[in-house]
């Protein structure tokens, strides 16, 4: 890798933090650290001069990649959220913790995006379908790509020593020490698989069709509808199924407390397979709620099905008072 850097230096830099940031599974930073070990070895104004170019590529590079995904949410909206958690490793659970993060931080949450994993990825392009203006998105993005960068080759060039005996230590493996990171990177990859499978394996397989849920809301028995959605989200989608009440899954006691359990309850999120909303299911049923189902693509195939929507404001924490009464009622 030091050979790659004497003879492409900057440029392979670019290239790296512009994969990662387009998406590929390619990790920038352990190259950004063996650059900043590096370029330790240099004297003086030359070390500095090396290590301010290394960001300043590293920063432009970061940028480019991110823009294409702002623009992306920009135009397509949550089917660029949607595609992108598809794709990920936790697919079931990134969409809904970006939009927790971003309810609460709003475009600063750019800043400390990429020492998150996940976070970067989505975040940048709900940015974008939030319609957030492009000034503050590059000044926080910037702010972000530098502070990640930088402390890349901070850590590079502080702990040059060590970085040097693991390299010295790898050449002496060759091919093994290649093995050796390839074994490790598929235990990762093979253990989050394993997690997610168990994950899909425990929860609820049962689920309500948007035509049954329609037919039922017709009748004089009608199920309690819960939404689960982020705020985040809701304010990107700020729709909702017509009497849908908005709760926080995470406060399960605010729910209990006002949901009666002699009525059929139907839950929908805005992931993946509908996981959160099969898990809720799964908690409400271990507090004797019997019929309790996830609905079977959640709000969008409701909206394909041409069924009624109505225009829903942000939702806040725990149930919210108009649910309460609906509840009660």
């Amino acid at each position: 890798m030091q050979d790659l850097i004497a003879r492409y230096g900057l440029g392979l830099v670019f290239v790296n933090v512009l994969a990662l940031s387009l998406g590929l599974p390619v990790p920038a930073l352990p190259t950004l650290i063996l650059v900043g070990a590096t370029y330790a070895l240099l004297d003086g104004a030359a070390m500095w001069g090396a290590l301010l170019a290394a960001l300043s590529v590293s920063m432009l590079a970061s940028l480019i990649g991110d823009l294409v995904w702002f623009g992306a949410g920009r135009r397509y909206g949550n089917r660029t959220l949607q595609s992108l958690c598809r794709l990920s490793l936790s697919r079931d659970t990134c969409m809904k913790q970006t939009e927790r993060f971003y309810a609460r931080w709003g475009v600063r949450v750019l800043a400390v995006a990429k020492f998150v994993p996940g976070l970067s990825m989505v975040s940048v392009p709900m940015a974008g379908a939030m319609r957030v203006r492009p000034g503050a998105f590059l000044r926080y993005d910037a702010l972000g790509a530098a502070l990640w960068a930088g402390g890349g080759l901070l850590l590079g060039l502080l702990f040059a020593d060590q970085v040097q005996d693991v390299l010295d230590w790898l050449s002496l493996l060759g091919t093994r020490a290649v093995l050796l990171l390839a074994g490790l990177l598929a235990l990762y990859v093979g253990y989050r698989a394993w997690r997610r499978h168990a994950l899909l394996k425990s929860m609820e397989t049962l689920r309500i069709d948007v035509d049954e849920l329609y037919a039922l809301m017709q009748g004089e028995a009608v199920p309690v509808v819960l939404d689960i959605r982020a705020p985040g989200y809701r304010a990107l989608e700020p729709y909702a199924i017509p009497g849908a009440l908005e709760v926080d899954d995470r406060r399960l006691d605010a729910i209990l407390a006002v949901l009666p359990r002699g009525r059929k309850i139907v839950v929908y999120c805005a992931c993946p397979n509908e996981v959160s909303a099969a898990v809720l299911a799964t908690r409400l049923r271990q507090h004797d709620y019997a019929d309790v189902l996830p609905l079977r693509g959640g709000l969008e195939a409701w909206r394909a099905a041409g069924y009624e929507v109505v225009e829903v404001g942000r939702g806040e924490a725990g149930v919210s008072p108009p649910a309460e009464r609906q509840i009660a009622a």
